[in-house]
């Protein structure tokens, strides 16, 4: 995913501009026979701040009634300008509508402030589901790296809208029934290995302004660390989950996905690893491996089995 880094990490986060740069140049693959689809720019979900919260909203030419919010994210940053209709083809030619959410980046916000902009994109979407022609109880959410953290996040700690808000959006739940991502981090107390920190420190000490100031001390760390952890969150409940991870990543090790869909599995919940041999984060054909998400939402969100 294309998301041009803030200054202070340019320097500091080649490993993920490369995946980045590798997964847009990627999706020229798709990029002469793309599905028609008519674009909503700059759809405002929220304010805060001073800061406008948007996301773009991609309508196919034959919707089958379902939403998927696609996490515009990379290392908890957020840029308009990283919308790229390309990534979103194989969703549109199945007939998805396509949510495409940019959310306050840090790091003038931190992950949890990132992830109430998330709980608000969702219930944006669910509370005008009838504008857009969209189930409300069939929304799908994806995104990679930060973004598939974020999706985890709504995965597991969606939650019903607050009845006595005065804001209509506010009423509405935050709930997903579906989540396909890419390499997420899942547990940032337990990173790579039993035991290894990650809360801004370690493998990811380049991205410490995504957590704030309560990654300044250990103490604060290891709390902090289990609230912003998917793996903490799991449920029977959480819907049916899927990841997509190379086993050659440095930045996200693929333990964080197999603990996690283990995890799940022992809850009872529905969730599959599907593992990339040899792949690192983000490979040069990761664009079409969102078919495979898309099959995801096709069987659980849709109904369709996938074929044999």
């Amino acid at each position: 995913m294309d998301i041009p880094l803030p200054p202070a990490m340019k320097h500091t986060s080649r490993t993920l501009l490369a995946a980045a740069l590798l997964f847009a140049a990627s999706s020229g693959a798709f990029a002469q026979a793309g599905a028609d689809f008519k674009r909503a720019p700059d759809v405002i979900y929220g304010r805060k701040l001073g800061v406008v919260l948007t996301m773009d909203v991609f309508q196919p030419a034959k919707p089958n009634g379902h939403g998927i919010l696609f996490m515009v994210s990379g290392g908890w940053f957020s840029a308009h300008q990283s919308i790229n209709p390309v990534m979103y083809q194989p969703f549109l030619a199945r007939g998805y509508t396509v949510f495409a959410v940019v959310h306050g980046s840090q790091p003038k916000f931190v992950i949890p402030e990132i992830t109430q902009d998330i709980h608000r994109a969702v219930r944006f979407v669910r509370a005008n589901a009838k504008q857009w022609g969209v189930d409300p109880d069939k929304l799908g959410i994806t995104g990679g790296s930060a973004g598939g953290h974020l999706s985890l996040t709504m995965g597991t700690q969606g939650r019903a809208g607050d009845p006595n808000s005065k804001d209509a959006v506010e009423r509405v739940s935050s709930e997903v029934q579906a989540v396909a991502c890419f390499y997420p981090p899942t547990d940032f107390l337990n990173y790579g290995q039993t035991g290894e920190d990650a809360v801004g420190v370690g493998t990811l000490k380049n991205f410490k302004n995504a957590f704030g100031s309560r990654a300044d001390t250990e103490e604060g760390r290891r709390t902090f660390g289990k609230e912003i952890s998917p793996i903490y969150f799991i449920t029977a409940k959480m819907p049916p989950t899927l990841i997509i991870h190379g086993d050659a990543d440095k930045l996200v090790p693929i333990q964080q996905a197999e603990s996690f869909v283990d995890k799940a599995a022992k809850a009872g919940a529905t969730a599959k690893l599907i593992t990339k041999p040899g792949k690192a984060h983000g490979w040069p054909d990761q664009i079409n491996d969102i078919t495979s998400l898309a099959d995801w939402f096709d069987e659980h969100l849709r109904g369709i089995k996938p074929k044999k």
